[in-house]
C-alpha cells in the first residue's frame, strides 16, 4: 500500500483534514496513473507545529549528531534509488535512463555535497572580544518544482537540516511522488519526528500558506520568477527570510576562438537537455554573424540526432514535457518566433512523426532571432534554442546581458583566459566555461529576476543560518 493520499507530519503518514485528490497524469500517456491528496491550511498549521516543536530540541543537536542522520538519510536514499527513478519517469517523462542517471543521481549528488562540507563547516569563530555564532533559523518552508524533482528537494532539506531547522516541504502537484518516496526515505532513516514533515498540495492553497505563516521564519522557493514574487510579497507581512531560486533565459557565447563544431553541437545538447526543462539551459547561442549559417547546419544536423518517444525505450533521448499547460505554452512561443521572422531551421510546431499522444515537442532551432523577439526574451522551458549573432565580443555580452534573467551563462574559447574575461562580464549567478561537469560544491543562484540567494553544499548551509555576536565573550 503506497502514501500517495497521505501527508508525512510529525513523523507519521496521516490523511488530510479535509479529503480532495488530484489526478497525477503521466504525460507520455497523457493519463491519470495515481492520485495525491491536496492540503490545506489546517494540514500546512499540523506540519508547522510539529516543525516549531521539533525545532526547540533538533536545533541543540551536535554536528555529528547531524552528520549521522544525513549519513543514514543517504544509505536509505541509496537503497531507494531505483524506486525514486522510476518514479521521476512516470510524473515528469523523464526518459528511464535519464531519471538514473541524472535526476536520482542529482539528489545522492547534493546530500553527498552536503555530508562533505558539514563536516568541515565551523559554526562559530571568535572576532577580538565578539564570538560570532552561526545559528538555525528556524522552521523552513520548502516549496520546490517539477523539473528536477529530487535536485530541488535535497538540496533544501539537505543543508536545512544540517544547519539545525526543521522543515515542511511542498513538492509540486504536478510532479509529487518523487517527494513522497523520499519522505518514505526520511521515515525509514530515523528522521526524529517534526523534524522532516511532507505537504502536498497547490500554490494558493499550501505554497502561500506556508510563505506567510507566521511560525515560519524561512521560505525556500525554486519555480517561476512569477510564483516566487507571489511567495515573496505573502512572506513579507512576517519579515521573513526568503531564497529563490527563479526563471532564466541564459546565453552561450560561443567565442570566434573557440572550436566551432563542438561548441555549437553540445550547445544543442545543453538545451535539449531534459526536454528543455531546466531553469539555467543555455537557450540562446550567440555566434559570430559571419558564421551564423555555418552553425544553423551543425545545430541542424545535432537536433535531428534527438530520438524523442515512450520514456520507458531504451533509445530514447527526450521524453514529453510535463503538462498540457507547458506543451500548449511551448507550442505557442514556436509559433510566434516562425511569425515574428525567425529563420525556422529544425523541428517546429505539432508532435514528432508517429506520435500522437503524450506531450512530446519537437526539438526546434530557430536562427536569425534578434534579442527584440519573443522567444529571445521569454523562458520557453521547452527543446527550443534560438541562434543569435553578434559583431564582436562587447556585442556579445551586450547581448548576454540584455534580460531581465541571470541565472546562468556559458562561454566557449579554446582561449580559457579569454573565456575568464568575458565571464567577468556576465551578470550572472553561475557562468559554465567551455561545458564543464556539473560541480555540486559549486554556488548555485541567480541575479535580476532570477532570484536570490544560494544553494549546494556549504553554500546551502549558509542560507539558513543566522548570525549572532556575542559581545564580550572574552571577558
Amino acid at each position: 500500500m503506497n502514501n500517495h493520499l497521505k501527508f508525512f507530519i510529525d513523523g507519521k503518514w496521516v490523511d488530510p483534514v479535509v479529503p480532495a485528490v488530484l489526478d497525477v497524469i503521466n504525460p507520455a500517456t497523457e493519463e491519470a496513473y495515481t492520485q495525491i491528496s491536496l492540503g490545506s491550511k489546517a494540514d500546512v498549521d499540523k506540519a508547522v507545529a510539529a516543525a516549531k516543536t521539533a525545532f526547540e530540541t533538533f536545533s541543540l543537536t551536535s554536528k555529528s549528531e547531524r552528520l549521522k542522520l544525513l549519513k543514514r538519510i543517504l544509505a536509505v536514499y541509496n537503497d531507494r534509488y531505483e524506486d525514486i527513478a522510476r518514479a521521476v519517469s512516470d510524473e515528469m517523462g523523464a526518459p528511464l535512463s535519464f531519471a538514473m542517471e541524472a535526476q536520482a543521481w542529482a539528489g545522492r549528488g547534493h546530500m553527498e555535497a552536503t555530508i562533505e562540507a558539514l563536516e568541515a563547516y565551523e559554526f562559530s569563530h571568535q572576532r577580538g572580544s565578539t564570538m560570532v555564532v552561526k545559528e538555525p533559523i528556524g522552521v523552513c518552508a520548502l516549496i520546490t518544482p517539477w523539473n528536477w524533482p529530487l535536485n530541488q528537494i535535497v538540496c533544501k532539506v539537505a543543508p536545512a537540516l544540517a544547519a539545525g531547522c526543521t522543515v515542511v516541504l511542498k513538492p509540486s502537484e504536478i510532479a509529487p511522488i518523487s517527494g513522497i518516496v523520499f519522505a518514505e526515505v526520511m521515515e525509514a532513516a530515523g528522521t526524529p519526528k517534526g523534524v522532516f514533515n511532507l505537504v502536498n498540495g497547490n500554490g494558493p492553497d499550501v505554497g502561500q500558506v506556508m510563505a506567510g505563516h507566521p511560525d515560519v521564519d524561512m521560505v525556500s522557493f525554486t519555480g517561476s520568477t512569477r510564483a516566487g514574487t507571489i511567495v515573496a510579497k505573502t512572506a513579507a507581512d512576517t519579515v521573513k527570510r526568503v531564497a529563490q531560486e527563479l526563471g532564466g533565459k541564459s546565453a552561450n557565447i560561443i567565442l570566434r576562438d573557440a572550436d566551432f563544431e563542438t561548441a555549437v553541437r553540445k550547445g544543442v545538447e545543453g538545451c535539449f537537455g531534459n526536454s528543455g526543462q531546466s531553469c539555467d539551459a543555455p537557450t540562446r547561442m550567440l555566434v559570430p554573424s559571419d558564421r551564423h549559417d555555418e552553425a544553423l547546419k551543425i545545430a541542424k544536423a545535432a537536433a535531428e540526432t534527438f530520438k524523442v518517444g515512450d520514456p520507458k525505450s531504451s533509445d530514447t533521448v527526450l521524453g514529453p514535457v510535463v503538462s498540457q499547460l507547458q506543451y500548449d505554452k511551448i507550442q505557442r512561443l514556436i509559433e510566434t518566433g516562425i511569425n515574428e521572422g525567425a529563420t525556422l531551421v529544425a523541428g517546429g510546431p505539432g508532435r514528432p512523426e508517429g506520435l500522437n499522444r503524450g506531450y512530446y515537442i519537437r526539438p526546434t532551432i530557430f536562427g536569425h532571432v534578434t534579442s527584440d523577439m519573443t522567444i529571445a526574451r521569454e523562458e520557453i522551458f521547452g527543446p527550443v534554442l534560438s541562434v543569435i549573432s553578434y559583431e564582436d565580443d562587447d556585442d556579445a555580452v551586450r547581448i548576454a546581458n540584455d534580460t531581465v534573467y541571470g541565472l546562468a551563462a556559458y562561454v566557449q574559447s579554446r582561449d580559457i583566459e579569454h573565456a575568464r574575461q568575458i565571464a567577468a562580464r556576465m551578470r550572472a549567478g553561475s557562468v559554465y566555461l567551455n561545458y564543464p561537469e556539473w560541480d555540486t560544491h559549486a554556488p548555485f543562484g541567480g541575479y535580476k529576476q532570477s532570484g536570490n540567494g544560494r544553494e549546494y553544499a556549504d553554500w546551502g548551509i549558509h542560507d539558513f543560518l543566522e548570525i549572532k555576536g556575542i559581545v564580550g565573550y572574552a571577558g
